[in-house]
Formats: structure tokens, C-alpha cells, sequence
């Protein structure tokens, strides 16, 4: 049989036309002959695949099998469909809120508060502390009806975490980390100390603490000179990322008159701060050199002085400071009151004696601060009485004296006795850093020079 016959043929049986195009035709046959070759390769091969199948049946593999449509339909449904999260809730409390209020409000049942406070009493017991304007989360499951989560800020860098467990709720803290950088400025004065302060970046907390640290050395209302200068080294406080807050001043120098003071922090083990000089005195004198925040000097020290109200010399043996009537008056140093009230020509007065040899007066107050008897030991700083015009006085202003072993002494030059100097056990601890933070403050003062030089 030619091959046009068997081609012929062929066509005929799947039902295409034995007539037409010759290489058409020669195609659809090549077709069938490798259809049938396929066929015949997987009946020989069939016997060593169910061999396999044996021999691998602890292993089966995943097949993929055909599914009616509306089966395929359901199940791609379902794998489309996405996981239930729970959302946070912020609550804001409000002014007579308690947590059993807020419980209510969010439909949350009386038992799941029990529960809750159960979990930790130590921790959980700040939650019966709310105040009005703080916020709590919450993440409620609704569909169940239950508490899944709380959070509360204690403050800004703690708080309560309370979870549902699977034996109730368990409470933790969690703790956000602050980091310390170090930071530093320095300025020159033109007009005054907080106005250079606040040109240099530093705030109002900084500048006051810089001079509380002087203080004792410069009288930052008569000795401030145009020109004086100061570098500060501090911390500040930042919490992911952002600034907090300023932390202490580590080291500072000040320039007045051309003199330079120079104070270093030092803390010891159990934590006491104080400043000290780079050979380990005290920053801090026994005494305060002026008691009082003041608008001027309106009379100093003098041996002999005409008297504006009584109209005759005598000794002015004191410095008045003119000052609004009300404001604090400060205990110069720790001492014991000696006397508290009314004394002559110098209206309400207080006199401190501290230890032997020194003894302070404080006159023509206002008032005095209440609490305070004969005997009563006060602290330096600590506020005695209010400035006044009682006695024999032509306005408001406090008059203060200082006397060494009974003798007067001029209160704005005396050389006051400094307090107790570095610890011996600490003083080596104390160079060290003394050395690092010395060369730090050098190193800002040279980078200043040489940016103002530019």
C-alpha cells in the first residue's frame, strides 16, 4: 500500500478530509504517529512507575487533582480570606473616671476587671491611681466579649503591659531606654548672663544651675562685666531619637573680670553630687554671698553714714538690698535661729548663728516663713522670712549683716569658709575624671576660637 493510501486512510479515521493541501495532510499524520509513539512509551514505562509507587509509599507526594468549580470557588475563598486583628482603642480619662467607669463604657463585663486587677496587685495597683488627661489602650475582643490587652503610660519612659495568658493576664513593664549624649556651648556676655545663656542654646534650667555653681564666687547681679565669657559641658536626654531633655552640667568655666573659675561634678558611690574645683575644693561655700534676690544695692558697708531717717551719722554696719516687698529672703548657711522677732529699728528680724565664729542678721522683714521658732536649725537656701519695710525704713529692701566672732564684717568682700573639700577615698577617682573633663572643655573652647576666627 503506497503511502498516499495509508495517509488517505488515516485522515479518514479522525474524520479529516482524505482530499486537499498534501502537506497538510502529511502533517496531521506525522501528528498521529507521534501521538501513538507517546502512547506506546508509557505502557512500557508503567510497570516501573507502580514499582516506585511500592517502594516510596512512606513518602507520598501531594497531587494535584481536578475539583468541581464551585469546590475550587469555596476553597479560594477561604484562603483569601485575611486573619481577625484586633485594633487598639485609646481612651482619654475623663475628670471622675475610674477604671470600673471605663470598663463600662466599653461594654467590657465586671469580670474581666476583676481579673485583670487580680493579676499582679503590685503592678496593676497604679491602675487605681488614673488622673484625668492620661490615656489608656485597650484591645477588646468583641466578638468574644473579652479583654485581649491593656497598656498604660506611667510616665514617659514606663509602662503597664497587661496581657491575656492562658491562666488569666499577666502584667510587666516595660521600660523605654534614654540615652545621654553630650553636649556643650559657650558664650560671651554683652547685656547679662540669661541673655547669653539663651543665645547659646542653653535653657533656663542650665542657666540657673551655672549660677548656682558660681555663685559663691561671682555675685551675678554686681560683679557681670561686659566681655565675661563661659563654657558649659552638659547631658542631654534622648529617647528614640528625639531630645528629651537637658541633664547635669559635667564641667564649666566662667571667665569674670579676667579671673577664670573652673567647676567639675563629681558622684560618689552612694550617689551624692557636688561640684568641685580642679584640685578637689569645694565649689560650694559655708555661706551664701547674697540672701536675697535684689534690684540693687541701695546702701552698702560703711564705718559711718547719715542716716536717712533718723537724720545723724552712724555706722552702717550691713548691705541693703532693695528688693519688692514679698520676696524670699534665704538663710545664708545652715545655722540655728538665735532670735526670731521684732527688734528695735530693724522691725522683724532674724538672727542665725552658725557654729562659732559666724553669725548672720536678717531685718525689716514682712513676715516670716511659718514654722519657725528659736532653735529651729535651717538649711542653706532655705527660705526664713519675706523682704519688708518694718523698723525704721524708707522702702522695701532686706538688711543684712554678717559678723566673725562678734565683729561686722562687709558681707559683699568677706572670703567666705568653703565647705568640706573632695573625700581622700575619692580623690584619685576624682583626678581621673577631672583631667578627661578639663581637657573636654579645652578642646570646645579651641573648636569655638577657631569657628569665630572663620
Amino acid at each position: 500500500m503506497d503511502y498516499n493510501t495509508i495517509l488517505n486512510r488515516d485522515c479518514k479515521s479522525l474524520g479529516a478530509p482524505p482530499r486537499g493541501n498534501p502537506l497538510r495532510r502529511r502533517t496531521i499524520h506525522a501528528l498521529i504517529l507521534g501521538g501513538a509513539a507517546v502512547f506506546g512509551l508509557l505502557a512500557l514505562l508503567q510497570p516501573a512507575h507502580d514499582a516506585a509507587a511500592t517502594r516510596h509509599e512512606a513518602t507520598p507526594q501531594l497531587l494535584s487533582l481536578p475539583l468541581p468549580a464551585t469546590a475550587s470557588a469555596t476553597i479560594a475563598a477561604e484562603e483569601a480570606l485575611p486573619a481577625v486583628e484586633l485594633v487598639w482603642q485609646e481612651i482619654t480619662v475623663r475628670s471622675g473616671d475610674t477604671l470600673s467607669a471605663i470598663f463600662d463604657r466599653l461594654k467590657i463585663s465586671p469580670r474581666e476587671l476583676h481579673a485583670l486587677m487580680a493579676a499582679d496587685r503590685t503592678m496593676t495597683a497604679t491602675l487605681r491611681q488614673i488622673l484625668p488627661g492620661q490615656v489608656l489602650r485597650f484591645q477588646i475582643d468583641e466578638e468574644e466579649g473579652q479583654l485581649n490587652a491593656l497598656n498604660y503610660r506611667i510616665d514617659p519612659l514606663t509602662t503597664l503591659a497587661v496581657e491575656r495568658s492562658e491562666d488569666g493576664f499577666s502584667a510587666r513593664h516595660i521600660t523605654r531606654q534614654v540615652e545621654n549624649r553630650l553636649a556643650y556651648t559657650s558664650a560671651t556676655i554683652e547685656t547679662s548672663l540669661f541673655a547669653a545663656g539663651q543665645r547659646a542654646g542653653l535653657s533656663d534650667g542650665l542657666i540657673m544651675e551655672l549660677a548656682t555653681i558660681f555663685g559663691w564666687d561671682i555675685d551675678f547681679a554686681l560683679d557681670i562685666r561686659n566681655g565675661d565669657h563661659f563654657t558649659v559641658l552638659y547631658e542631654q536626654a534622648f529617647l528614640e531619637g528625639e531630645h528629651m531633655r537637658d541633664g547635669n552640667i559635667l564641667a564649666a568655666e566662667f571667665v569674670n573680670q579676667g579671673q577664670a573659675y573652673r567647676a567639675i561634678r563629681f558622684e560618689d558611690p552612694q550617689g551624692n553630687t557636688s561640684y568641685y574645683t580642679p584640685e578637689g575644693l569645694s565649689m560650694r561655700k559655708a555661706f551664701l554671698r547674697s540672701p536675697v534676690d535684689f534690684n540693687r544695692i541701695s546702701s552698702g558697708f560703711q564705718p559711718e553714714r547719715f542716716h536717712p531717717v533718723l537724720g545723724v551719722k552712724r555706722p552702717h554696719r550691713g548691705v541693703d538690698y532693695a528688693a519688692p516687698v514679698g520676696t524670699p529672703i534665704k538663710a545664708s548657711g545652715d545655722g540655728r535661729i538665735e532670735f526670731i522677732g521684732t527688734k528695735g529699728g530693724y522691725g522683724k528680724t532674724v538672727i542665725l548663728q552658725h557654729g562659732g565664729a559666724y553669725r548672720t542678721l536678717y531685718a525689716h522683714m514682712s513676715r516670716y516663713r511659718p514654722g519657725l521658732a528659736s532653735g529651729t536649725r535651717v538649711k542653706q537656701g532655705q527660705i526664713i522670712g519675706y523682704v519688708g519695710r518694718t523698723g525704721i525704713a524708707t522702702g522695701p529692701h532686706l538688711h543684712y549683716e554678717f559678723l566673725v566672732n562678734g565683729v561686722h564684717r562687709n558681707p559683699l568682700t568677706v572670703k567666705l569658709p568653703t565647705a568640706a573639700p573632695i573625700p581622700a577615698q575619692y580623690k584619685d577617682e576624682f583626678q581621673q575624671q577631672a583631667q578627661m573633663r578639663l581637657a573636654q572643655l579645652e578642646a570646645v573652647k579651641q573648636t569655638t576660637l577657631a569657628m569665630n576666627n572663620r
